[in-house]
């Protein structure tokens, strides 16, 4: 079953929004409504339709309720969960296509793309602003609900799927056996089991599994190595074999069949016997220190040690940031190619006749190890998979770009950080792949360029590397903030300041990016500049970052004492700012500090603005409103209360909240008409 994934090409911007809804509601339609979905991981596939589902009602909402243009942190955000969707639709096609018996070998690599897929949704999702889209509470709060479902996901190999496949590994083995004497007993019954249960249990089902198998091996022929595609002839062989046995009235015709398989498994056994014999003799200095395999690009990270690119990818990628030999820091996450090493390492490839693109497995003759983790050679560049060929192409591309940035011109530089900005716009492997070149430190550099579009560039490619949560921290500690902060303070163009703000809200993801952030004394007051200055827009990402800043405590005390307050105030009066919704939720956030509540109650125009915005505003409009005339009327706020009492709009306000509002907004007008009441029972004229 082939279940690699094609690479989600990035424009040269992103999708207009019309286009962008539509091709997700296209593309979620089509995952949705597949028929006769595979006979394995049916439970991952079932939970992960579940999660399009939904997400295909808020793509539907956000279509016929947003009439404005969506912020752009809301367009990554989208855009990266098109990507997420697309891959799931042909990772489900792929099972659903595919060889079921080979999906039940493989069963866990399979079973973790699903939970990858999973967990970059949640990511995506991390960056997806609910506060400035108009939807209802309803979907909101199923989108958060999926939201920390997806944070929560742990990866599910089903048990079922884990028992078959040992029953037919256990075939499969007594099937290859060398002694002779017991060459050829398969275990029928056992073998029936397992087809039953992935629904193979028609002769029609049985012809269309080994025509399934046979296009797997013919594909697996450049990329699998001869062991998995043994693997696969030794299953078309057992699976030919079991149809003769089962379904044939024909002894003649079953015998025949027997030794034929018999034949085929000897052959096929010998010839990975002999393939073993030669990776069991690779030099010690040759080995990745991670694997214990033949490292085929051996790369130099910070500590000095050497291993094989593909291994300490993962080791880093999984958060790890010492050196796995000597545990070590690195100080950097640079991966620098061992040109010497890989060039002797190529010469002991020549001279044992192992192809060069061969990733070798040197020591578990095990069945289930050698099918799911490992690959002994590759025929021919012509059939190396498309999902292999992009990733270094992207590879190639990035150390290429990575160079001009360090050693070309300004011109050069332009281009180069242009390049990269696009690379860096969709997919988190081009994320990843840009990332460990050492991208990074460099576009750190170009923030203090005196190049305009250098400048804007620059900034952009490390909003959209931040995405990616292990170059959140890569960039935090390349010592971005500072560089980021000044840019947003006084970029060169209104759209370097504005990315700025975007990217010191994706950095803000991680709670302690948000205490370092705010602990920088230029941080919060350059957002409160934008807020002030930008466009729409821009105005917009700031206030997301500081509401996302707000959540730390001690950042709230910051953003009182920068002058927040009275801007948002302001900024609630104006018209034309059209961030309405996102001014309220920084103040309802701010009102958590007592120097925010201090500040709040100082405004004698405010609560007349929440009032209107009670009756006027949108859903979540309408919550932040009452979440401030509340906490206001609260501990000591009998001021804010009689206001209240005196303003005749006020009563009814909350009433029609109270039957029409959201469940968060009805609970809260509810009890501040109790408290309203409690106010005014002295002069026993109760209200409500």
């Amino acid at each position: 079953m082939d279940v690699s994934l094609p690479p989600f090409i990035a424009s040269s911007g992103l999708l207009p929004t019309g286009t962008l809804l539509e091709s997700l509601i296209r593309v979620s339609n089509e995952v949705a409504s597949m028929e006769k979905l595979p006979s394995v991981q049916v439970r991952n596939v079932s939970t992960m339709l579940r999660r399009i589902k939904l997400l295909y009602s808020l793509f539907e909402e956000i279509q016929d309720t947003n009439s404005c243009p969506l912020p752009p942190s809301s367009i990554l955000c989208l855009t990266e969960v098109f990507s997420v969707i697309r891959r799931v639709k042909f990772l489900i096609q792929g099972c659903k296509d595919g060889s079921s018996l080979w999906g039940l070998i493989q069963t866990e690599i399979v079973s973790n793309q699903f939970y990858v897929l999973v967990k970059e949704m949640g990511r995506a999702l991390d960056i997806l602003p609910l506060s400035l889209l108009n939807i209802t509470a309803d979907i909101r709060e199923q989108v958060e609900l999926l939201h920390k479902q997806t944070k929560r996901a742990d990866l599910f190999v089903d048990p079922r799927e884990l028992q078959s496949r040992e029953d037919l590994l256990q075939v499969m083995a007594s099937n290859n056996e060398k002694n002779s004497k017991n060459k050829g007993f398969i275990d029928i019954g056992k073998l029936q089991e397992v087809l039953t249960s992935i629904g193979l249990r028609r002769p029609l089902d049985i012809e269309e599994e080994i025509s399934k198998l046979e296009a797997e091996a013919q594909k697996q022929a450049g990329t699998g190595g001869l062991i998995v595609v043994s693997n696969i002839n030794n299953l078309i062989s057992l699976v030919s074999f079991s149809k003769s046995m089962i379904f044939s009235n024909e002894e003649k015709e079953k015998n025949k069949d027997i030794k034929q398989c018999s034949s085929s498994m000897n052959r096929i056994h010998d010839q990975s016997l002999t393939i073993q014999s030669i990776l069991t003799n690779i030099p010690d200095e040759f080995r990745c220190p991670i694997s214990l395999d033949l490292m085929r690009d051996p790369v130099i990270v910070a500590s000095g040690h050497t291993y094989d690119r593909n291994s300490i990818s993962q080791w880093i990628n999984s958060g790890h940031h010492t050196c796995p030999k000597s545990g070590q820091r690195l100080i950097h996450m640079a991966l620098i190619p061992n040109y010497a090493l890989k060039s002797l390492v190529h010469q002991w490839c020549e001279e044992n006749n192992i192809p060069l693109t061969e990733c070798a497995s040197s020591s578990s003759s095990d069945l289930e190890r050698s099918n799911s983790k490992r690959k002994l050679c590759e025929n021919a560049v012509d059939h190396i998979s498309a999902t292999k060929v992009a990733a270094d192409a992207v590879k190639m591309t990035a150390e290429f770009l990575v160079g001009k940035l360090a050693m070309g011109s300004l011109e050069i530089q332009r281009q180069a950080a242009y390049e990269l900005r696009l690379l860096a716009k969709t997919g988190m492997d081009n994320r990843r792949i840009i990332a460990e070149v050492g991208s990074i430190p460099f576009l750190v550099t170009l923030l203090s360029s005196h190049d305009p579009r250098i400048q804007e560039n620059a900034v952009t490619a490390l909003l959209n590397l931040s995405i990616y949560d292990n170059n959140k921290i890569l960039i935090m500690a390349a010592g971005a903030i500072d560089s980021i902060t000044g840019v947003l303070e006084s970029g060169k163009t209104m759209e370097a300041r504005e990315n700025a703000a975007a990217a010191i809200f994706s950095l803000s993801m991680i709670d302690d990016c948000k205490v370092t952030i705010g602990a920088r004394p230029r941080a919060i007051p350059a957002l409160i500049g934008l807020l002030r200055e930008g466009t729409t827009a821009g105005k917009r990402d700031a206030a997301t970052a500081l509401f996302n800043l707000a959540v730390y405590n001690a950042n709230k005390a910051s953003a009182v004492v920068a002058g927040a307050v009275p801007l948002l105030i302001e900024l609630l009066m104006d018209d034309k700012a059209g961030i309405t919704d996102d001014a309220l939720a920084v103040l309802a956030q701010l009102l958590g500090c007592s120097q925010g509540l201090e500040e709040i109650r100082k405004s004698r125009v405010l609560v007349p603005l929440l009032i209107d915005l009670l009756r006027f505003g949108s859903t979540k409009g309408k919550e932040n409103s009452i979440t401030l005339l509340l906490g206001l009327c609260k501990d000591g706020g009998e001021e804010v209360a009689r206001r209240l009492l005196i303003n005749p709009r006020s009563i009814p306000s909350l009433q029609s909240l109270v039957a029409d509002g959201s469940l968060k907004a009805r609970r809260k007008a509810d009890a501040l008409l109790r408290l309203l009441n409690r106010c005014c029972s002295q002069s026993h004229n109760p209200v409500g």
